[in-house]
């Protein structure tokens, strides 16, 4: 048996002889959290609790509850894991993540809030014809919820299997349907209350744990950064070039031009996650949604520093090839570093793997929660109320209909991520970052700050955007063509990027242009005037 394979099977007897402490902190949570959420769902009375969390939280909240919202599997998981294996290249991915919050801040945020109610679509009806533009805004917000909620399902399979050594695949599916029962009853229940609660505690939890993390593997190095970056080369096998850019994007032009696809994504597909964008309603003015963002730029920049000792650490004390052999993407390396950490055939290990992979099933459950329930708010407020009942809906029957969404969205969600239990959770949320940026925030920027954008323009911009992110993904080596693919065994990738965002966006912001110039609808003036004055002034805003 390999060295690797050794310490991992090591690590599976470390999770199994503390199984019931491992057991116990994740049923602590989640007790804890149903808490939250029976009691924020018996203060839900209508429609503006529900989506908006009656705009009762504060700037640091909101601020907290978003940093909860955004650091999920991806950001825990899947970037400790990128730096282990890569490096520099995996840090960028930090880097990229963060520069992301200073577009949304500059570009959505204040306007987004002024001018909307409830969701996405709100914004872009305004000055639209509302049924074709809130259905094409529900249809993108669906699915790019849809394949985040994936990658998250995903995540939560390879880190339970992890802890409870489940390897079969009926076990596997079980957990991704636990997962998605959890997230039904949080979101059903609790709403926008229940469900910034769950996400504050999560960004508490997930902060908590990586700051101990943090200390513990400098205390290790003698707090000696440099140490520890030399030790992460040395270990690494690939010596300086572990530092330096170009160990995954610089082999040839078509990963560096991947690179620039990806940054792209990255940056701009934040201002346009519909899961985020909705976060922005829950205060109750627009001054409050700037200092929101300003309070999660902080937290979650500080949070993505600290990812350097995370991916460093575990490349400085893990050998390479038991990550990869515990996790080919290195997904688990940030559980099997707390493991190292606190001593491989130590109490304290155990402890802290643990208690790290509890906090990140803490986040997968309240990220889940925020995705689910901006589906489902989107599809009750847009496409029910406002395009099958012409906005003669009730609050009520809007809130039955959000309800019912949620289930409906969970079941697909259940469904989906049973399949995708293996795949590739990086491919996953690189799709969703990639249509949000093609479909959603061209839509989005064109209506706030164009005076002669029509409707037309939208729907091109949107559907156009959607169809052609998804397309170039689902013929690009994420999906088959590639070892790391979610089809391996077969080959059907014409599309040589793994990410579309260099492609997509600007076809996105391009079909919305050229949508509008050959559109013959007269914009409303009128309209925009005083859209512009809302998105700029608050007048006005709910």
């Amino acid at each position: 048996m390999s060295p690797a394979i050794t310490h991992v099977t090591l690590a599976a007897n470390e999770a199994s002889e503390h199984r019931p402490l491992i057991i116990a902190l994740f049923a602590l949570f989640v007790l804890a959290t149903l808490g939250i959420t029976v009691w924020a769902g018996r203060q839900t009375k209508d429609a503006a609790d529900f989506y908006a969390g009656g705009r009762q939280f504060s700037a640091f909240q909101n601020g907290l509850a978003v940093s909860g919202d955004y650091m999920s599997a991806a950001s825990f998981l899947g970037i400790a894991g990128a730096i282990a294996l890569f490096g520099y290249d995996g840090f960028l991915y930090s880097i990229g993540f963060l520069v992301a919050w200073l577009v949304a801040l500059l570009l959505v945020a204040e306007p987004l809030r002024n001018s909307g109610r409830y969701t996405m679509g709100d914004v872009l009806a305004y000055r639209m014809r509302q049924r074709p533009v809130r259905t094409a805004a529900g249809t993108s917000t669906i699915v790019v919820s849809i394949f985040y909620l994936l990658a998250q399902m995903a995540g939560a399979g390879v880190l339970v299997s992890l802890l409870l050594g489940i390897t079969s695949d009926a076990g596997k599916i079980l957990i991704v349907a636990l997962v998605g029962v959890l997230m039904i009853v949080y979101v059903s229940i609790g709403g926008m209350k229940g469900t910034t609660w769950v996400q504050m505690v999560k960004a508490v939890l997930l902060i908590g744990g990586t700051i101990l993390i943090t200390f513990l593997v400098l205390l290790k190095f003698n707090f000696n950064i440099s140490d520890l970056l030399g030790k992460a080369a040395e270990n690494s096998g690939k010596g300086d070039a572990f530092l330096e850019p170009g160990l995954q994007y610089g082999a040839d032009n078509i990963t560096k031009l991947d690179f620039i696809s990806l940054g792209i994504a990255l940056v701009l597909g934040t201002a346009g996650l519909p899961h985020i964008l909705i976060r922005f309603y829950t205060v109750p003015n627009a001054k409050a949604a700037r200092k929101s963002v300003n309070w999660a730029i902080g937290i979650i920049g500080g949070f993505y520093l600290m990812t350097i000792a995370l991916g460093f650490g575990a490349a400085a004390l893990i050998s390479q090839d038991e990550i990869i052999a515990s996790n080919p993407s290195g997904n688990t390396a940030a559980p099997l570093l707390a493991l190292h950490i606190g001593g491989v055939d130590s109490a304290w290990g155990a402890i802290l793997l643990a208690t790290i992979s509890a906090v990140a099933f803490a986040t997968i459950l309240a990220v889940v929660a925020g995705l689910t329930l901006a589906s489902s708010s989107s599809f009750a407020h847009d496409i029910y109320a406002n395009v099958i009942r012409k906005g003669k809906a009730t609050e009520k029957e809007e809130m039955r209909a959000a309800r019912w969404a949620t289930v409906l969205i969970g079941i697909v969600s259940i469904a989906l991520g049973a399949l995708a239990r293996d795949l590739n959770v990086a491919g996953l949320v690189a799709l969703a970052f990639a249509v949000a940026a093609s479909a959603n925030l061209p839509t989005i920027l064109y209506s706030l700050f164009w005076k002669r954008f029509t409707t037309q323009g939208a729907l091109w911009s949107i559907y156009g955007g959607l169809i052609v992110a998804v397309g170039l993904v689902l013929f690009s080596p994420v999906v088959s063509g590639d070892p790391k693919a979610m089809f391996p065994d077969v080959d059907f990738a014409w599309f040589p990027l793994k990410n579309p965002g260099i492609i997509s966006i600007p076809f996105g912001f391009l079909m919305g242009w050229l949508g509008t110039v050959l559109s013959k609808e007269e914009p409303d003036a009128k309209k925009y005037a005083e859209l512009e004055v809302r998105s700029l002034t608050g007048t006005g805003a709910h």
